[in-house]
């Protein structure tokens, strides 16, 4: 997320953009087939979901397996099982069913409610030799009602599934105060009490009477209030707690020139998008006031300037202890709550990792030396021939330097390893294939992206981001004849795998990239900094960069890391990593079971908090009305 160029590259030719749904896959261990104009694919989707509903059903399990390619993959949430899996060939599938004692899923229905979801036949690898069949699917299962999408690849004769993707959407008996289902907002008759919605929700808010909250949420930015609009519509309570003054403060206080890098169309928060009139890259203020808006008008509990002093949870009643210092009306105010479940949604919000632990860092005698979350904009050199550092080649550290740069100053950056490069437009052209103003509705897009399993995604985006570099060459040639190390993502995959594993390690470049390889910035490259000196830095190969400035743009600490700090050892000692995969492509212990009761990680972009904040949420609400144990995850 940073700033964007004053172009707008919406303006993308349709001949360069990628369709909907449309995925380029070098797939060389697939059989080809007959061309899909021959098919029909509703007949075949039809006869598949038939043999599923009854494989599911027999004691024999061996059908099942006939179902699924040699090479295939069932990516799950909450539909199998209360966690997240991608399933990878049919004996890790059967596998799976026997160590739960059978399916959760009752049956599967072709989705026939639009047109976009109807039964569609196509190819899937980048030389147009694999078809397959599409289809979107809705599920029963024994507690809830869910969707998916399946592609089916004909082996020989007979169409078994490439991937399927399956996912819980609501619990029977506890569905979401929203459409028919939303509330009176007022009891009609005679009145017994005088009291209007105002003093209802300032009551609620404060959780007065002895009242406590079920849900305790850190972190007032997007993942605590993405998770917090879900479980307000399925019924539990919940509290946001936030040290900023203000919601969205965590967006308003960082530097001035930082605009969102995803288009508004991939950042819509659940249940109120953005208005049409809304532009395409959101300024960080323009957000903050969003955030505040949003809890607002959605009726979120949220207290600000509030932070957690003690926290101890107790294994035997499943709660927490946590004391909370609260500032109201300049004075501090502690209140003891006892909630089921934490939440640590606190992302950007987090503490920021600065290496204080540098030699010398105390003794800079300059104008400016802070992490970037303290960097709030240049100030003009007015000719003075001012110098600046800045430490970190992502997103923020790029554009940290342009502004530096835009104001008169000498600038360098501080490369240490490598970065993914991306342009806006070529970044942009890639999103608009299902978020853009002629894409899918939301909720299909989200399914579609959703619904390939991250090793297969990987593979995908390694043929991607090849196209991308391709697109990107001259940029890219330029940035290496300036000495700034380029690399491919992880195994060649591109941005989107290494967000997932990394959290960073990438710059969609709005215009920084043209300056460095016009040499206007310059790149220290390869070197640690071992000592910082009154007027500069100094590194391992002795070489002193002179520095009215310092910028260090070295992103936030790890979730665990801050858990530990929040919450102390015994609690962090018990939760898993953070990020990264697991054995099975999923990501690591973000919006699923930590490794400690009552304790979640909630994290990500908005288009990830949008998706994920359902999941996480369906699972603390399973909990709540006993459809499971914590055990059971």
């Amino acid at each position: 997320m940073a700033s964007v160029a004053t172009q707008n590259p919406v303006d993308v030719p349709s001949s360069e953009r990628v369709e909907p749904g449309s995925f380029p896959l070098a797939i060389a261990k697939f059989p080809e087939n007959a061309s899909s104009a021959s098919t029909d694919p509703e007949k075949v989707a039809t006869q598949w979901v038939d043999s599923f509903n009854k494989a599911i059903s027999s004691p024999d399990l061996a059908k099942l397996s006939t179902l699924f390619l040699p090479e295939s993959y069932w990516r799950d949430q909450l539909c199998l099982s209360w966690d997240f899996h991608t399933l990878k060939g049919p004996e890790n599938i059967i596998s799976a069913f026997k160590s739960s004692n059978g399916c959760r899923i009752k049956s599967l229905a072709l989705d026939k409610s639009s047109s976009l979801r109807s039964s569609t036949a196509s190819v899937i690898d980048a030389d147009g030799k694999v078809h397959t069949v599409q289809a979107f699917v809705t599920i029963e299962s024994n507690v809830g009602r869910g969707a998916g999408i399946v592609r089916l690849v004909k082996d020989q004769n007979a169409w078994k599934v490439f991937t399927l993707f399956t996912f819980l959407k609501e619990l029977k008996g506890f569905e979401e105060s929203v459409g028919k289902k939303r509330p009176n907002g007022v009891e009609h008759g005679e009145h017994t009490s005088r009291l209007n919605w105002l003093d209802l929700r300032k009551a609620e808010e404060n959780f007065e009477g002895g009242k406590e909250p079920t849900v305790l949420i850190l972190g007032a930015g997007q993942a605590g209030l993405s998770v917090a609009a879900r479980l307000k519509m399925l019924g539990v309570k919940s509290l946001i707690v936030d040290r900023e003054d203000r919601i969205g403060d965590n967006w308003r206080t960082r530097y001035h020139q930082l605009v969102l890098h995803d288009p508004v169309w991939f950042d819509h928060l659940p249940y109120l998008p953005f208005p049409e009139s809304w532009p395409i890259f959101t300024p960080k203020d323009k957000l903050g006031d969003w955030f505040e808006s949003y809890v607002k008008l959605l009726d979120l509990n949220a207290w600000t300037r509030t932070k957690i002093t003690k926290s101890s949870w107790d294994d035997v009643s499943g709660k927490w202890t946590i004391t909370l210092d609260r500032v109201v009306d300049g004075e501090t105010k502690t209140r003891i709550l006892h909630p089921k479940h934490v939440i640590q949604a606190t992302g950007h919000s987090g503490e920021a990792n600065f290496p204080s632990h540098i030699k010398g860092i105390g003794t800079f005698k300059g104008d400016r030396l802070v992490h970037s979350s303290k960097f709030t904009g240049a100030i003009p050199s007015e000719g003075k021939n001012k110098k600046a550092v800045i430490v970190g080649c992502c997103n923020s550290g790029h554009d940290i330097a342009q502004d530096f740069y835009e104001h008169g100053y000498s600038v360098t950056m501080v490369q240490r390893s490598s970065t993914f490069v991306v342009t806006a437009e070529t970044n942009l052209n890639w999103l608009l294939s299902l978020y853009g103003p002629d894409s899918p509705p939301l909720e299909d897009a989200d399914m579609i992206f959703m619904s390939m399993p991250n090793p297969v995604v990987k593979r995908m985006n390694i043929d991607g981001t090849k196209a991308q570099n391709k697109r990107d060459e001259k940029i890219l040639q330029g940035l290496e004849k300036a000495g700034f190390k380029l690399d491919k993502g992880p195994d060649e995959s591109g941005l989107w795998i290494k967000y997932l594993q990394r959290g960073g390690g990438y710059y969609i470049d709005v215009g920084c990239s043209q300056l460095i390889a016009d040499g206007k910035i310059k790149i220290k490259q390869g070197h640690e900094i071992t000592e910082v000196l009154p007027n500069g830095i100094k590194f391992d190969d002795d070489e002193i960069l002179e520095a009215d400035e310092v910028v260090f743009a070295t992103g936030y600490l790890n979730m665990r890391t801050q858990c530990r700090q929040i919450f102390g050892d015994e609690i962090a000692n018990r939760v898993k990593d953070v990020w990264g995969f697991d054995e099975e492509g999923e990501v690591r212990t973000m919006w699923r079971k930590s490794g400690h009761p009552g304790f979640w990680f909630m994290g990500g972009n908005l288009a990830l908090c949008r998706w994920y904040s359902r999941q996480l949420a369906l699972q603390i609400k399973g909990l709540e009305e006993g459809l499971c144990k914590y055990e059971d995850f």
